[in-house]
């Protein structure tokens, strides 16, 4: 009797623990705008009141959703780190060593202040000893070792048609503003952005202790707008056909006016290329001859300025100052720099990000969610497979190549299987230049130590601690980091309907980037070639064309528009993030109907969840530079920008002909 009775108690406690635990909605009300209509705005609906009571944090640009999740990341990693800093008798070598002191070397302020320009002196005596085009070039060996900017950038990735291959490729660059507009528009704007990024230049050679600082900022600046002219716009480096050009060393050399490449990286210890790719070659034909004609004391002007520039962060607090007044304040329009320590914290993960993201996971990652995620991507996987095999408009060649690709998608969840290797790296707690001059010399061998081996598939190309996730088109991988799995992204206490609109979305969006405009030229071995057929792939670049210029008339701020051409890709992953999650959701229904939690169904919870995670604001001068340079839309029109081609989302929130979400249906995207 007293087992029964047990069984029975046991039975109600489950009971209970059932209903106490019972999932939530996942949906935060706080934020809502109930004056709005959902069917005449749906983001305001969801996020009107957040938009109008949330002040942008001083030291940010921009805030929300993910921004917010960065914070609180940022705020675990100084957990992490600080232990490490204040634990005494550290053995020499050790990570907690490493992390601890470089940290101790940010925050060392008074000896920092004491030093000012010193721990630059043998860099400047470097550049003051170049004489000759010879040691130019020497010295800009130099400094590809030790990652201080250039006129490009050199750097080793997989090959985009030999995709089990490292190869060295050449990208365009040697710009101090962030694009190459800044320097040829002529409106008030610009002539402003211009004249205040002289003053910057020329505070920078003053604080130096350099003479004619003013002459030298416009001899950079005419140097700069020239390189400017050269490069390729954002829309045209989109274009991966156009943008994969491969080079001998000696036609590079050619073709350069007779900079010679073979020489230049031996010369920073990389012995092992026989070819390059090049992303832009009229930039490096246009740079050949700037290079040559260039006189080596304007080339030493230029490479002085980017040593103080890239080095300001780390230096005395005018430099600080003068730096964060130009890049943050009239670049981005912050009020005011980040604290010490948050500044102290991204310096120590640009340079140990896995050995604190180890600790990061151990501490702040819950195992349970690895594996739900693992279930919601093989359902995402799974449900893009049938869109795929029920599209109208595509082939069944193009969809049998479609569908391999798919199949053989490798997704990475939460951390690394194997981590970095940081043993190489010395670190001492009184030298903060050395120890980043250090780290990237460390990272550099690392990549030049890639050429000619195996290309390793543990790696990852973000840390476990960013808030943030990504596809890769030569490794046909997507990749989701730790801190991004968690509310609003990821609830483990929410009913499925709002983790697939949140971070089902996000997952679909990461598939869909393998079949974008530019995704969809590689293969699932990652390798880029033609497996469309003729006539599927002008139907797709009609199919995206109704994207552009569905994006082209958004405009958040005065007159600037979003760039269609140029935010083409993350829209069509945002699209087909929302569709392939959507089919997934109800997949996992198995043909039951979703409850009504908190006065939602189902695909009103879905929708909702997009809206949330989209959430943010940003200040005008970070919303300008967005919309020249950032190939992503603002989030208001990654939510209803998405959402009005969208039937389920019309069924949902019974949205008809004359509401503001209303798009009519001849000018619906439907590509996916």
């Amino acid at each position: 009797m007293y087992k029964i009775l047990l069984i029975i108690l046991m039975g109600l406690g489950l009971l209970i623990s059932c209903n106490q635990h019972q999932l939530k909605s996942g949906i935060s009300k706080d934020g809502f705008d109930t004056t709005v209509r959902p069917q005449d705005d749906f983001y305001r609906y969801v996020n009107g009141s957040w938009l109008k009571n949330t002040e942008i944090p001083a030291d940010r640009s921009s805030w929300g959703s993910f921004y917010e999740l960065r914070e609180e990341a940022q705020k675990n990693l100084r957990t992490i780190i600080e232990e490490s800093a204040n634990k005494k008798d550290k053995v020499e070598g050790s990570d907690e060593q490493k992390v601890g002191d470089f940290y101790l070397s940010f925050m060392d302020s008074a000896r920092i202040e004491e030093l000012g320009i010193t721990p630059l002196k043998d860099e400047l005596d470097h550049i003051k000893s170049v004489k000759s085009k010879k040691d130019l070039q020497n010295l800009m060996s130099h400094f590809l070792v030790i990652g201080v900017p250039k006129p490009f950038y050199y750097f080793i990735g997989i090959d985009q048609k030999k995709s089990d291959q490292y190869i060295s490729q050449l990208y365009q660059g040697g710009l101090g503003l962030p694009d190459r507009d800044y320097y040829l528009k002529d409106t008030k704007k610009f002539k402003d952005i211009r004249a205040k990024y002289l003053t910057y230049m020329q505070d920078l050679f003053t604080l130096a202790g350099i003479e004619n600082g003013a002459a030298k900022a416009k001899n950079i600046m005419n140097l700069e707008t020239k390189l400017a002219k050269a490069q390729w716009t954002r829309v045209e480096n989109r274009n991966r056909d156009k943008t994969y050009n491969k080079y001998t060393l000696a036609d590079l050399s050619k073709e350069t006016a007779g900079f010679n490449w073979d020489e230049f990286l031996k010369t920073a210890g990389v012995k092992k290329v026989n070819e390059i790719v090049v992303y832009q070659p009229s930039f490096f034909k246009e740079f050949g001859k700037l290079y040559k004609r260039t006189p080596v004391s304007a080339w030493k002007d230029y490479f002085t300025y980017k040593l103080l520039s890239s080095s300001a962060s780390l230096l005395s607090s005018p430099f600080v100052k003068v730096n964060f007044d130009f890049y943050s304040k009239t670049l981005r329009g912050v009020e005011q720099n980040r604290p010490r320590w948050k500044r102290a914290v991204s310096n120590v993960e640009g340079s140990l990000g896995e050995v604190v993201g180890k600790v990061y996971v151990k501490n702040y990652f819950k195992p349970e969610a690895k594996k739900r995620m693992v279930t919601l991507v093989n359902n995402l996987q799974k449900a893009f497979a049938k869109r795929i095999e029920k599209l109208e408009w595509m082939s069944p060649e193009t969809k049998k190549e479609a569908l391999t690709k798919l199949s053989k998608f490798n997704a990475k969840i939460g951390y690394p299987d194997k981590w970095k290797d940081y043993s190489k790296l010395a670190v001492k707690k009184d030298d903060l230049v050395g120890n980043n001059t250090r780290s990237n010399i460390v990272e550099f061998e690392r990549e030049i130590d890639k050429l000619g081996k195996p290309i390793d598939k543990t790696e990852w190309g973000m840390t476990p601690q960013t808030v943030n996730a990504y596809y890769s088109p030569t490794r046909n991988e997507i990749v989701f980091p730790a801190a991004i799995l968690q509310p609003p992204f990821f609830n483990l206490e929410a009913d499925d309907a709002v983790n697939y609109g949140a971070i089902g979305y996000v997952i679909g969006h990461e598939m869909t980037h393998g079949f974008d405009d530019q995704g969809r030229k590689s293969d699932g071995d990652g390798n880029m070639r033609e497996w469309w057929t003729k006539d599927d792939a002008q139907n797709f670049e009609k199919r995206a064309q109704v994207m552009v210029d569905e994006y082209d008339q958004f405009s958040p701020i005065d007159s600037l528009h979003v760039n269609g051409k140029l935010t083409l890709g993350e829209n069509i992953a945002d699209f087909g993030g929302m569709v392939i999650s959507y089919d997934a959701y109800h997949m996992s229904l198995n043909g039951k109907e979703a409850p009504v939690i908190d006065g939602f169904t189902g695909d009103q919870r879905f929708f909702l969840g997009l809206a949330q995670v989209t959430r943010g604001k940003m200040r005008d001068e970070a919303m300008r530079q967005r919309l020249m340079t950032d190939p992503h839309s603002p989030g208001q029109y990654r939510c209803n920008g998405i959402l009005a081609n969208l039937p389920a989302f019309y069924k949902a929130f019974d949205v008809k002909e004359g509401d503001g979400m209303y798009r009519a249906e001849d000018v619906r995207v439907d590509i996916w």
